[in-house]
């Protein structure tokens, strides 16, 4: 099985930024710890501010990958071509948040991608990620 995780704008900062909204932990840290609980999954990782090089990206492995994890970070809320990227591409997209943008400001309760995306996890901090790569193996 083969999953990418495609990270967005300021998400590079984790383990830095808003240490009590997205923890202590920088998320290169959190990925070794990923792949060594899921030794039978090659996963891959992805981080931009950009979002044409998201959206690229989406393209590139969007018909080769068994499943896309994606924090597309302040993008869920204002990118109407990253939505359709993903709408365009075959391979099934888990949205994921760390924190619980419902919890947040209001402009965080909408995700323009959302309806195009497999389903949506929040609200658990780094696990959000875990829990997304779970979900692709109960359902392999």
């Amino acid at each position: 099985m083969k999953i990418i995780i495609i990270n967005g704008p300021n998400l590079n900062l984790l383990g830095k930024r808003e240490p009590g909204v997205y923890g202590n932990k920088s998320f290169e840290e959190y990925f070794s710890t990923l792949k060594e609980k899921f030794p039978v999954i090659e996963i891959d990782y992805f981080q931009s501010n950009v979002e044409g090089e998201i959206i690229n990206k989406l393209h590139e492995v969007g018909f080769n990958s068994d499943g896309i994890i994606l924090n597309a970070g302040g993008y869920t809320h204002t990118s109407v071509a990253i939505a359709d990227a993903i709408a365009a591409i075959k391979t099934p997209v888990i949205e994921v948040h760390i924190s619980n943008v419902y919890s947040r400001e209001e402009y965080r309760h909408v995700s323009l991608m959302a309806k195009n995306c497999k389903g949506i996890i929040a609200g658990f901090g780094m696990d959000s990620y875990r829990l997304a790569l779970e979900s692709f193996l109960i359902n392999e």
